[in-house]
């Protein structure tokens, strides 16, 4: 059985696990789906309805971060395991406090009671923390990519791009660096490019 991936391009969970399923040269089946019409085949292998749903010939995987964590654990070729407990510490951040803030800023019109600003600032708790990691460093664990950036800058992605303008005029340059780099790199390109929408009964694409 083929490795398959259920996926939405734009979807920042999806897309850090392509970014780990990519770097560890993982072959699978993309299905790219659209979030408003899920195929019954994805709902079936996992009824919690989001994406990514790997499903492996051992089984489901269903959270982004536990899909990222399978892949690199059988192969690891650019060590984004390095300092993984610190990585895990920083995603956890990213996945928790800042994700709540992130989604009552950008759809504050969907939460009773929040306000768009209040909510971006708690955000922005998060992101100078990122900011003052890579004051001295290209990466937030050192000298190289790791599991830490790949798992929270998509969220970072995200963030930025519900008020660009506002996002680019703050005091974080080195976050700004950082975010740019990885938005102009052929890693991100590549996880990025467009597929049509699978349906059923049809072959997904190959990936990576």
């Amino acid at each position: 059985m083929t490795n398959i991936l259920y996926s939405f391009r734009r979807c920042p969970y999806a897309m850090r696990a392509r970014l780990a399923l990519a770097s560890a040269n993982i072959p699978c089946e993309l299905r790219e789906i659209l979030l408003r019409d899920k195929p019954q085949e994805m709902l079936d292998a996992s009824p919690k309805g989001t994406v990514p749903v790997m499903i492996t010939p051992n089984g489901v995987v269903d959270e982004s971060l536990d899909i990222m964590l399978w892949a690199l654990e059988q192969n690891d070729p650019e060590d984004w395991l390095a300092g993984k407990s610190d990585a895990l510490d920083l995603i956890n951040e990213c996945d928790g406090q800042f994700k709540t803030a992130l989604d009552r800023y950008k759809y504050s019109t969907r939460y009773e009671g929040a306000d768009r600003e209040t909510e971006r600032e708690k955000a922005s708790v998060f992101l100078r923390k990122l900011n003052d990691r890579l004051a001295d460093t290209p990466y937030l664990l050192g000298e190289q990519a790791t599991l830490a950036d790949m798992g929270t800058i998509t969220f970072v992605r995200q963030f930025a791009n519900v008020d660009r303008a506002w996002f680019d005029g703050e005091s974080w340059p080195h976050l700004l660096r950082w975010l740019e780099a990885f938005l102009d790199s052929s890693r991100f390109a590549h996880i990025m490019v467009k597929h049509p929408v699978w349906k059923s009964g049809t072959d997904g694409v190959a990936f990576p």
